[in-house]
């Protein structure tokens, strides 16, 4: 924060989001539109692709492959991605990006819509999905710190986390019904409305070209950034954390399952808005956050508290208790990604923020994919319930090796940390 930056508020108005970058930025209020629209609709498709596969093939080991397909998208464009968000327009990035997941969900409805729809086309757009996803999220968080003042940053990761928790809470609750009572061809063709609605927002909002410092796409590019985050060890540890968490106790891919053995397949849509309500209950109440400047213990204790929430809910037969637990692991989930978020955006420099966010994107994205494999592998061998809560007791032991093993991201502090000195200056010199 910057000396003549205004005082926090006191009392309940700090508990409630700060609504300055709301106030400060068109662009910041377009792309929030944008991506809470797009949101809402692709956790549709979310919750529509694995119940259809179950359905198609009752097997928790194919639904649990989806993450399989996705895997090597994720890596190669995840990587090439940031370096292109870093070379090229970002804001052209989102449009092309965000038209190509829209082209995707025509493919699905249009399989839906056959007599005996087919398997593989899944597969093969959860595999080109991933591929877009992973070319889109670095211009996305990489522009973010573009059209938001610095001082900002911590209220926008907090806006967007809300933003973000709202479609997931809305989106798998109605998916639900939909799926249940008008059919998986009405879930993706809402999922494709939402897609064309966040397009014409997007065009809307100011170009963002590459900055002047910037390096072309390239292999050299890629590893100049790998080589800045290996040396900040306390982004390394957030990477590290974030992975282990999703990989070990990333339980959605057997929800469609673990319905079936409470007995409540009434209870799918629930289950999967249950972690997105715990996010955005947080997300309500996340002024506090300011006010927090070790960032990085949040993230290592958060993280922690997820992983044993995952893992009640994975011991629990009574099926409200579990989604009070679900409940509570996506509150712990947002907790660290808020305090992700802050680290990331205030430490990172402009002409890196591209290449950083494809590695960040790994470490967010790569967990749950692989994760979906680990479990639905679990599964197969121990049992639905098994594999739940063996992954949230092995994610808050791996959670907490890892916290002994990278010191610096224990001792992070946003007020004395010279790279989030460095940011600050960088950004106040380009105002002037």
């Amino acid at each position: 924060m910057t000396d003549d930056a205004p005082e926090p508020p006191s009392g309940l108005r700090a508990m409630l989001p700060d609504l300055a970058p709301w106030r400060a930025s068109r662009d910041f209020r377009r792309l929030w539109y944008a991506g809470l629209i797009s949101n809402f609709g692709s956790f549709l498709t979310f919750v529509a692709l694995p119940v259809q596969l179950k359905d198609l093939t009752g097997s928790a080991a194919a639904v649990g492959a989806i993450g399989a397909v996705e895997l090597i998208p994720l890596l190669v464009f995840g990587l090439y991605g940031g370096a292109l968000a870093d070379a090229w327009d970002k804001r052209k990035l989102i449009v092309w990006t965000e038209a190509g997941q829209g082209l995707l969900s025509v493919a699905l409805l249009l399989n839906a819509l056959l007599p005996h729809p087919a398997v593989w086309p899944l597969y093969v757009v959860a595999a080109l999905s991933s591929a877009l996803v992973s070319v889109q999220r670095p211009a996305l968080d990489s522009l973010w710190p573009r059209i938001v003042a610095h001082d900002h940053l911590p209220a926008a990761a907090s806006l967007n986390s809300f933003r973000w928790t709202v479609g997931g809470v809305a989106g798998p609750a109605l998916a639900g019904v939909v799926v249940a009572y008008a059919g998986l061809g009405w879930a993706y063709g809402a999922d494709l409305l939402t897609f064309a609605v966040s397009v014409v927002l997007v065009v809307r909002i100011a170009a963002s070209p590459a900055s002047h410092e910037a390096a072309k796409p390239s292999l050299k590019a890629i590893a100049e950034g790998a080589r800045y985050a290996w040396g900040r060890k306390e982004l390394l540890g957030t990477y590290a954390v974030d992975l282990a968490a999703m990989f070990l106790a990333m339980p959605l891919a057997l929800l469609p399952f673990l319905a079936d053995e409470l007995d409540a397949e009434w209870s799918l849509g629930l289950m999967y808005a249950s972690v997105p309500l715990g996010a955005l209950l947080v997300s309500l109440v996340s002024g506090w956050t300011a006010r927090i400047h070790r960032h990085g213990r949040m993230v290592v204790l958060a993280a922690a508290l997820w992983g044993l929430a995952i893992a009640a809910a994975g011991i629990m037969s009574n099926v409200w208790l579990v989604l009070l637990f679900l409940t509570v692991a996506g509150g712990c989930d947002m907790v660290s990604g808020i305090f992700r978020g802050i680290m990331w955006n205030q430490t990172i420099p402009d002409e890196l923020r591209g290449r950083l966010a494809g590695i960040e994107l790994l470490s967010y994205s790569v967990g749950p994919t692989v994760g979906q494999v680990r479990a639905g592998g679990f599964a197969s061998y121990w049992g639905v319930r098994t594999s739940v809560w063996s992954g949230g007791v092995l994610c808050a032991g791996a959670v907490g090796l890892l916290a002994l093993c990278l010191p610096k991201l224990m001792t992070y502090d946003a007020r004395t940390d010279r790279h989030a000195a460095q940011v600050r200056d960088q950004r106040a010199a380009a105002r002037v």
